[in-house]
């Protein structure tokens, strides 16, 4: 049996296939659009994972789609009826349903085809994307995200192959929206920029934490609420768009949280100790309530193991505490956490619900996006030799791999900045070291390095450790898997000076465990680094420069010639710019 998973019409729009309970394809339509979060219907993605299986859309049995427009109809009705929205916002509510419909048209008009449509709660997607691709037999999923569904928050026992949502938080209340909100009053303004506040977080004090706790309210159930006067989401129409481009959103808070926090920072403003106070509160904030909330739902289920998702799983600090905050023992958060991930879980919900168990898939990898033949690696680099050249690059084939992995990891240690381009790309909004720009975590100065010469980024922003995951706990505080780089922990503070490349400003490090049979040319990298210097971890960062991370050796290629990258390796042809390099610190 065969399912098509997909999430559409909403940020981060994509695909998966599911063969016989097993995934073999899955990717996000950004990297094929080139648009950062491409929403719409995700027809390029779709095209890959059919390639992929080896199939056509008339051999697909199902097509699953994360989200039920019928799903919590009495959570929206009592809504309607308490607080009565604007005509214009039921409007926007029957469009969105409308179009959500439209999935079987769109797949005629571009498959000439449509299997059978099958619609699954947007929550129990989530907790399925997690749960049902965990190593845990046994564990609570919890999923946590703005809105879907009309759901903010839900959680189930998975067991087995089974997973249902068994209680729901319901909008308006949202700790998604209490995040988004105040990522935007901070100047903030994109979609996704919520990674933004998180790394901020960390320079300033929790000094606006009691205006936080106004803002949102923790029960005694367990669940939160918003203040809701210092929003505008459940009052009036705000404009959202995730037709066929960049996701684009309004503002979600209302004047009386400036009353309440002072003016807004605007975008192309100077960042003060005012807005890393507020980070801090706000993260600080978005902690006590989920540990709250997870603390209760382990005295109701008393289980030790927890699968997470939604796009709050995607908070990798608070990930990383929960091991100190709850009594869960152990915590599996997949590689696409957020609504991308949603397309993973409908389709395997779907799988089960129409197969039945046991379960024969754990997601120990993200690796399941498109690959590339050296040939056609090759192709390129000949028809486009001459411009390469040009660029003061020289190019060399070498074959041995081992040889492959010792020359990198050399130029790593003196100093180069190296893009990895090797196998299937990633699943995921993380590069985990198929699709990477490596370089020395020791320098002091590599982030100062890498921002000029190709990220273009904010300062404050971190950049994160890939690790051989036998030397974890000699370096972190931590013998945790984390394969995703979902979760952030303490680096010890006797390694922190040795690795200040990758030590954000509080002793962190949003760490990725890197083993041998996950990834084998990876892990024979990081061991040739770590036999020169001693080392046991790289600094890892996403290939690309203010797009979505490369997906083809063109877009490889084109981001090294237009940066000032000093290698670029892309299967086993190794291309060195000769005109600069980065001197040592």
């Amino acid at each position: 049996m065969r399912i098509l998973g997909i999430n559409a019409y909403h940020g981060d729009s994509a695909a998966c296939l599911v063969v016989d309970g097993e995934l073999v394809a899955a990717a996000e339509e950004e990297r094929f659009r080139r648009i950062k979060h491409w929403a719409g219907f995700p027809s390029e993605a779709i095209r890959y994972c059919l390639e992929a299986g080896g199939v056509g859309l008339a051999d697909v049995d199902g097509v699953a789609v994360n989200r039920d427009p019928k799903a919590n109809w009495g959570a929206r009705i009592k809504f309607v009826l308490a607080k009565r929205p604007s005509v214009g916002k039921l409007v926007d509510r029957l469009k969105s349903r409308r179009r959500a419909r439209g999935v079987e048209d769109e797949l005629r008009a571009v498959f000439g085809c449509a299997p059978p449509v099958h619609w699954i709660h947007h929550h129990r997607a989530h907790l399925a994307s997690a749960g049902l691709v965990s190593p845990f037999e046994t564990c609570l999923a919890v999923s946590i995200d703005q809105f879907g569904d009309f759901a903010s928050a839900a959680w189930g026992i998975c067991r087995g192959a089974r997973v249902e949502v068994e209680g729901s938080l319901y909008y308006p209340h949202s700790l998604g929206t209490f995040y988004t909100a105040l990522t935007q009053f901070l100047g903030f303004p994109h979609y996704g920029d919520e990674y933004k506040l998180m790394g901020l977080a960390p320079y300033g004090k929790p000094a606006f934490l009691d205006e936080m706790r106004r803002v949102v309210r923790i029960g005694d159930d367990g669940g939160y609420e918003l203040d809701l006067r210092f929003f505008r989401h459940h009052r009036e129409t705000v404009y959202f768009e995730w037709t066929g481009g960049a996701p684009d959103t309004e503002d979600l808070f209302s004047d009386e949280l400036v009353a309440l926090l002072g003016p807004r920072r605007r975008a192309d403003e100077p960042l003060t100790d005012r807005h890393r106070d507020i980070a801090r509160s706000v993260q600080a904030r978005y902690e006590e309530c989920v540990f709250h909330l997870l603390t209760r739902l382990h005295h109701e289920y008393r289980v030790d193991d927890i699968a997470l998702a939604g796009g709050c799983a995607m908070n990798s600090v608070a990930n990383g505490k929960l091991y100190r905050r709850t009594p869960f023992k152990r915590a599996y958060v997949q590689s696409a956490a957020g609504d991308a991930g949603g397309a993973l879980g409908a389709a395997f919900a779907l799988w089960y619900d129409l197969k039945g168990g046991p379960r024969r898939f754990v997601m120990d990898h993200a690796y399941w996006g498109p690959s590339f033949e050296q040939a056609e690696i090759d192709a390129l680099i000949s028809e486009r030799l001459g411009e390469i050249e040009a660029g003061g690059c020289h190019v060399t084939r070498v074959t041995d791999e081992g040889e492959l992995c010792t020359r990198t990891a050399r130029a790593v240690a003196n100093g180069s900045v190296v893009g990895w381009f090797q196998g299937r790309m990633e699943w995921g909004p993380r590069a985990l070291g198929n699709r990477s720009i490596v370089c020395d975590p020791r320098r002091s100065d590599m982030k100062a390095i890498l921002n000029a010469k190709i990220k273009r980024r904010e300062s404050f922003r971190p950049f994160a450790p890939s690790v051989l995951r036998e030397a974890v706990p000699e370096w972190f505080e931590t013998d945790d898997e984390v394969p995703f780089m979902m979760k952030v922990f303490q680096i010890r503070e006797d390694k922190r000076a040795r690795i200040p490349a990758v030590t954000h400003v509080d002793g962190s490090g949003r760490l990725q465990t890197v083993r041998r049979e996950q990834n084998p040319l990876y892990y024979a990298l990081i061991t040739a680094f770590h036999e020169l210097t001693g080392v046991p971890l790289v600094l890892n960062t996403s290939f690309n420069e203010n797009e979505p991370v490369v997906c083809r050796p063109v877009e490889a290629l084109e981001c090294f010639l237009r940066t000032r990258m000093d290698v670029l390796v892309l299967g086993n042809a190794y291309i060195e710019r000769l005109v600069e390099k980065s001197t040592p610190a």
